[in-house]
């Protein structure tokens, strides 16, 4: 188990973490997300070790992790670390980078356990290819693979698909948690992409200016997210007063609600002007105004420009998020 109790953290007089204190069971997924500037990587850092603390403790089941004053070379042997840089080879093969740190004792079982990881990330068909040849995402895809090698106990992300083809991101994402999950590999991800936060994560770290905002189960942060600041993270959000969706409740009281929450219905109190219509292939994201406040809803068809609209949400949400 990760234990990360009170720590704080400052680049010489700028506090950049600031009492933040979690644990993570083994097996667990936990997603850290934020504006940029957050303290997301810092904190990636500080649990592997490459900082030290000027408060608190980080230990992995029970044994305290210790930063560059302690160690001539950081980290532990139980957990890998991936950072933005990716830290390749450039001038060996891809197969030669995957398997930097396993043994030549056994190279039969290297080159399996080469092929196993490579087929994961869908690079195999590159494995003789020098690592300066690769673009950017097929690097980032390698360095996953290394990190992989000798089957961490514990797994730090920094953006790991940053870099990645849309198109290919959701096979490796649905590969890379299930191979973690079958392994009981615990991983923590710092990440800008909400779908990270949502389809793979068992908790969610939402953090700003260096503090935790909230730590819950992913799904529980998404419907009940607390703050305007949370619920924007995973996309356009609304601030709606309660009374024009339940009457008599109180004109002071606001409602969050996400833009595929509100949909229109002529009868409602909430009555919005469109001002524009983006097409996002399944639907459209429209953009509205009520009160010169911005209104984001999504629709199934394009609105004509400054046409009124009523909008409501369902009871079952509202009531929920209450």
């Amino acid at each position: 188990m990760l234990r990360v109790k009170n720590i704080s953290f400052a680049y010489d007089t700028e506090t950049v973490i600031n009492n933040i204190d979690f644990t993570l069971k083994k097996g667990e997924n936990l997603s850290i997300i934020g504006e940029s500037g957050c303290g997301k990587s810092t904190l990636l850092k500080l649990i592997y070790g490459l900082y030290d603390l000027d408060s608190g403790a980080i230990s992995w089941n029970g044994n305290d992790i210790l930063g560059p004053k302690f160690h001539l070379v950081p980290g532990i042997p139980e957990m890998k670390y991936l950072a933005q840089d990716f830290d390749l080879m450039p001038y060996v093969t891809v197969a030669e980078n995957v398997g930097k740190f396993l043994s030549n004792m056994y190279p039969e079982e290297k080159e399996a356990r080469i092929t196993e990881l490579l087929e994961m990330v869908e690079m195999n068909n590159f494995a003789h290819t020098k690592a300066k040849y690769l673009s950017g995402g097929q690097q980032q895809r390698v360095a996953l693979a290394r990190v992989l090698a000798l089957e961490p106990e514990l797994l730090l992300l920094d953006e790991p698909f940053s870099n990645i083809d849309s198109f290919r991101k959701g096979a490796l994402r649905r590969n890379l948690f299930a191979y973690l999950k079958h392994k009981g590999i615990s991983c923590i991800i710092a990440s800008h992409d909400s779908v990270d936060a949502l389809s793979f994560s068992d908790h969610m770290l939402v953090m700003r200016h260096g503090t935790i905002v909230t730590f819950d189960e992913s799904k529980s942060v998404y419907l009940k997210p607390g703050s305007r600041y949370t619920a924007s993270l995973f996309g356009e959000v609304n601030e709606i007063a309660l009374h024009l969706l339940i009457p008599f409740e109180d004109r002071d009281k606001t409602m969050l609600l996400y833009a595929h929450e509100l949909y229109p219905d002529e009868g409602s109190d909430l009555k919005v002007v469109v001002k524009q219509c983006y097409f996002k292939g399944g639907n459209y994201l429209v953009k509205s105004v009520r009160d010169k406040k911005i209104i984001f809803f999504e629709n199934p068809y394009e609105i004509p420009l400054n046409q009124e609209i009523g909008l409501t949400a369902d009871m079952d949400v509202v009531l929920n998020r209450l």
